[in-house]
């Protein structure tokens, strides 16, 4: 698979494409600004960056699909070189609630598709407006899930044309395995979205993904923003690891583009999240080199198993998804 800057796109088993690497817009509300999102998605765009992964809970939607549309409006990109990814949050996964939200998350894009869109996590909560819903003693609400009832939901959004390719985030092999042999199944997921990186290089999950044509998109690439709020804090920090360093050195690259480049080149995507100039910057350079199969293993053995978003507030919820091996 020859990927360039400027031609990085990887085929999914629907007959679209997505880009290789996208840029994460997830901040924490409270240490970001008004606008910052907005910059920072011009800015990629210009810097040749065009998969953008987003979510309505992400409450930046908005300045995503302005900046979107500012760009399509210059000249700089049309609308199908651009590729977006939404997600339906937990507290929407009732198949009555599925079309409104999507159509809730491109009223606010201004868009009239999004490329992709997938089931956030495979755990319900009790369905409305309340994201994070609990009772007055603290405990979280959660609801009975039935994933097979909110995919057929998604496929009547992709028959509708509100949306080019279905998939899912968070899913386990045996979540997958709900949809993939669900009777009747229209549309099967293009796409897993979940951690993935050296410390977690998730070996068994890739390969049922690939053996199911399934692409894996992988979150926190680069480690994580380290919020003790959902982060494992006792895990070590990814992009201090000696190796990676030396062979940042070997490359005359950084460790955070060796990182993103070996999961590429297992043919899983990175949406790497920044709002910083540089970093952006440097993230998107990692098409002009390649790993040596030797490298590529060494940097496989540092795998740890160590999930830096355990999620286990949630872990008592019936469809927690990491409980299983993978």
């Amino acid at each position: 698979m020859d990927l360039s800057a400027a031609n990085h796109r990887i085929p999914l088993s629907d007959g679209n494409s997505i880009p290789a690497i996208g840029l994460g817009t997830f901040s924490e509300p409270k240490m970001t600004s008004k606008g910052d999102c907005l910059t920072a998605v011009k800015m990629a765009i210009d810097i040749g960056y065009r998969h953008f992964d987003g979510a309505f809970i992400y409450k930046n939607e908005h300045e995503v699909g302005e900046a979107i549309r500012e760009k399509i409006a210059e000249g700089k990109v049309h609308r199908e070189d651009i590729f977006y990814c939404g997600k339906l949050w937990a507290t929407k996964l009732e198949p009555e609630f599925v079309r409104p939200t999507l159509e809730k998350t491109l009223q606010v894009l201004q868009l009239d598709y999004v490329d992709l869109y997938v089931i956030e996590i495979p755990m319900a909560f009790k369905p409305g407006d309340e994201i994070y819903p609990k009772d007055e003693h603290g405990r979280w609400l959660y609801h009975k899930t039935n994933l097979c009832a909110t995919w057929e939901a998604l496929e009547a959004c992709k028959d509708a044309g509100l949306v080019k390719s279905l998939g899912v985030s968070n899913f386990n092999r045996r979540q997958l395995e709900l949809i993939l042999n669900k009777p009747g199944l229209k549309h099967k997921p293009v796409s897993n979205q979940v951690e993935c990186h050296p410390y977690f290089t998730q070996p068994k999950l890739l390969k049922f993904c690939q053996q199911h044509d399934i692409v894996l998109i992988a979150h926190s690439p680069l480690g994580t923003s380290r919020n003790p709020v959902w982060v494992n804090l006792s895990s070590p920090p990814l992009l201090k690891d000696a190796l990676l360093n030396s062979l940042a050195k070997k490359y005359n690259k950084t460790a955070a583009q060796v990182v993103l480049r070996f999961n590429i080149q297992r043919g899983v995507v990175v949406i790497p999240k920044s709002f910083h100039p540089e970093r952006m910057k440097e993230n998107f350079q990692i098409f002009d080199f390649s790993l040596t199969e030797e490298d590529m293993n060494n940097i496989s053995a540092l795998n740890k198993n160590v999930r830096y978003v355990e999620l286990l507030m949630w872990c008592d919820h019936p469809e927690y998804p990491f409980h299983d091996e993978y």
